[in-house]
């Protein structure tokens, strides 16, 4: 559905002329259809929301790049396709959320260390999966055992 979505997001960007959208949203499609012709399979939601995931990580990344280089026009160009490709994403979680999160983790699992760190996190990807910034997600856990 998140692909078909996307799709029809395509249609009303070349309807609507607005070239910005139509990259980002072309950009997208072709990460997916890479996946697909490479994995030899039909993506489901989840592993669009991963693509999409990933491309929010390297703009992300470009971003802060391009800031350290002094590179303003390309950390606008960047910064819009984010906006664009951000519209796909589900809605993120607060911090207090985060923390409420890890606190249950922590008490099912019964971690006491930073040595259970992997533990915590692979069970909180799976919940958190698409919802939260896992960097936000392991400094919650390293705050808690430190």
């Amino acid at each position: 559905m998140l692909k078909q979505r996307i799709t029809d997001d395509m249609k009303l960007a070349m309807k609507a002329k607005d070239k910005d959208a139509l990259k980002a949203i072309r950009m997208i499609l072709g990460a997916i259809k890479q996946k697909e012709v490479d994995e030899r399979i039909e993506v489901s939601d989840d592993q669009v929301l991963a693509v999409v995931q990933k491309m929010v990580k390297q703009r992300k990344d470009s971003i802060s790049q391009f800031k350290e280089a002094g590179r303003i026009d390309l950390v606008e160009v960047e910064e819009a396709e984010l906006a664009i490709i951000n519209n796909y994403m589900p809605a993120q979680l607060s911090e207090a959320e985060i923390v409420t999160a890890v606190d249950k983790a922590i008490a099912d699992s019964g971690a006491s260390s930073m040595a259970d760190m992997g533990k915590l996190m692979g069970a909180l990807k799976g919940v958190l999966a698409g919802k939260a910034d896992m960097g936000v997600v392991s400094a919650v856990i390293k705050s808690k055992f430190s």
